[in-house]
């Protein structure tokens, strides 16, 4: 099964990115594969509503492991199958806390063996701080990764926030050459185009 992998800083909005495209796609309950940096896996199942009070947070680092999903496209009579994948946040530097650490090194693992790569960034902090604010070394090293493969879009998210407008256009000039979606993770704003990328390429 292919693995789209959901990528970015810390609170740039991809566990609820990930919990509101399964609902968009139309998954009432979902059911997460939890993955430890460590090797231990277990599963738990939510309601979207339950997915976004205990998953979601605006505390940076809550997600410490990958947290998998399995959904479906339809492809004429058939399917497409494939797990999106959320990650820890990533951060310029060294964290102070050895299981954030792991559980950025396994993001980028995860990155590595990825088909697909969504790359999240802030477009709104991109608008009111600047990009070089709002985008790190890290997120310019997944995106010069990523240019030697397919499947790869930047996802600009928190378009429904002040300053956003801006930010995206930064985004766009500072990562030419890469496609660029406006999206907005709380609305699902921008999905039909997510969802259209996701399906050529899986």
């Amino acid at each position: 099964m292919k693995r789209c992998v959901v990528i970015g800083k810390a609170n740039v909005g991809k566990t609820l990115f990930v919990i509101q495209f399964a609902a968009y796609l139309g998954v009432r309950q979902l059911e997460f594969t939890f993955e430890e940096p460590g090797g231990g896996r277990r599963t738990a199942v939510y309601t979207v509503e339950e997915a976004r009070r205990v998953l979601s947070s605006e505390e940076p680092h809550q997600t410490r492991c990958l947290q998998s999903v399995r959904l479906e496209l339809p492809a004429g009579k058939g399917v497409k199958r494939f797990e999106l994948v959320d990650t820890s946040g990533l951060m310029d530097g060294i964290h102070g806390d050895a299981k954030v650490r792991k559980a950025m090194a396994q993001s980028l693992a995860a990155v590595r063996d990825a088909h697909l790569i969504l790359h999240l960034v802030d477009a709104s902090r991109a608008g009111t701080h600047g990009v070089l604010r709002a985008v790190g070394d890290v997120d310019y090293q997944v995106a010069q990764f990523a240019q030697i493969r397919d499947g790869y879009v930047i996802l600009a998210n928190k378009m429904d926030l002040p300053g956003a407008q801006e930010g995206l256009e930064r985004i766009r000039r500072e990562f030419s050459g890469h496609a660029v979606i406006p999206v907005s993770a709380l609305h699902s704003q921008g999905f039909k185009e997510v969802k259209r990328f996701v399906w050529r390429w899986i």
